[in-house]
């Protein structure tokens, strides 16, 4: 019997398909050469027609780096890191990279052996959430030499590259807007066990603001669940069932938030009026609900998009790694109903 015992394609099933040299094949696959329309298209059309998928690994083994750029994301349960990734995707379009990317469910420990796993394929870059890494994290993100950028917060030491905003910032923006409205009583709804270090840098910028006004926060509430409009709606229940409950609430984000007008609204609690509320982030779906909420509006896509960017080097990135640049995209208050 004849024929090939091996079914896996190679380059020379292609050449042969084509009418071509196996270096042609190679040359396009790859990119790199000279060679002609026409003769690309008759490659390529073979190709498909084949089913061929070309070896991403041993191109990476041949050149040392794979066409991956890696995207670290805290949690896929909030649209807030969907948005990054899709402006990471959409700006690889064409570039000839894809974005690959791993959760930590906000785990120091799991970032660290994601880092160095996804680190492993040699990707051409990484994205980071936040700026808070341990000690082994950030080693082998500056022993691999790729270029990286971290996401979402400003209020640090970057490793290289940081977009985002000031989660302090925002914190205290929304203190002293609840405080203008007159109130002086807060509390305060977060989740994922204060494990969320970016929403603990925005209720320490609200701390602030709200001490310095002669204001408290009569109570803090920080499940161990992750966020939900669900949480928001029985802590808010809890919260506002205290003896001294507070005349303002202050949510880690918008989705807790959401569930906090839920409640208000099936127990016949006005809004302001009883208790006014507030979020982050700015989500689209919030103008489905019934009542506008206060909240910030955070750039989440164009994070990612300018993450991108910068690791295809279509910005002003600092050549070395040890060199560091703050991109501040800032943040929008959005005056709500709800304050």
């Amino acid at each position: 019997m004849g024929g090939k015992t091996d079914l896996r394609l190679t380059m020379d099933d292609i050449a042969a398909a084509a009418g071509v040299s196996q270096m042609t094949v190679s040359r396009v696959m790859r990119g790199t050469g000279q060679t002609s329309d026409e003769v690309r298209k008759r490659v390529e059309s073979a190709a498909r027609s084949l089913g061929y998928v070309p070896n991403r690994l041993a191109t990476a083994l041949r050149d040392e780096t794979a066409p991956l750029i890696a995207v670290v994301l805290p949690t896929l349960g909030n649209r807030v890191f969907s948005e990054v990734l899709n402006g990471v995707s959409s700006t690889l379009t064409d570039s000839g990279l894809q974005p690959v990317f791993g959760v930590t469910e906000y785990s120091a420990e799991h970032e660290e052996e994601l880092v160095r796993d996804l680190l492993s394929w040699r990707p051409r870059g990484i994205v980071l959430p936040g700026l808070e890494h341990s000690d082994a994290t950030r080693a082998a993100v500056r022993a691999s030499g790729v270029r990286v950028v971290e996401v979402m917060d400003i209020d640090g030491d970057p490793i290289s590259v940081a977009i985002g905003l000031s989660q302090i910032a925002a914190g205290r923006s929304t203190a002293l807007h609840m405080l203008s409205k007159g109130y002086r009583r807060f509390g305060y709804i977060g989740s994922q066990g204060g494990r969320d270090l970016r929403a603990v840098k925005r209720l320490d910028g609200f701390r602030s603001a709200i001490r310095e006004a002669g204001a408290q926060i009569v109570s803090e509430r920080i499940v161990a669940e992750p966020s939900s409009m669900t949480v928001g709606r029985n802590e808010t229940a809890n919260l506002l069932s205290e003896r001294n409950a507070p005349e303002a609430i202050y949510y880690s984000n918008d989705d807790l938030a959401a569930g906090g007008i839920m409640h208000c609204l099936s127990e016949g609690i006005a809004i302001p009026t009883q208790v006014a509320l507030a979020g982050f982030n700015g989500l689209a779906f919030l103008e489905a609900l019934p009542v506008r909420l206060t909240t910030v509006e955070t750039l989440r896509l164009q994070m990612g998009v300018e993450a991108a960017l910068h690791l295809l080097g279509h910005r002003d990135d600092p050549d070395e790694i040890s060199n560091k640049k703050v991109v501040d995209l800032g943040f929008r208050l959005i005056e709500g109903e709800t304050c």
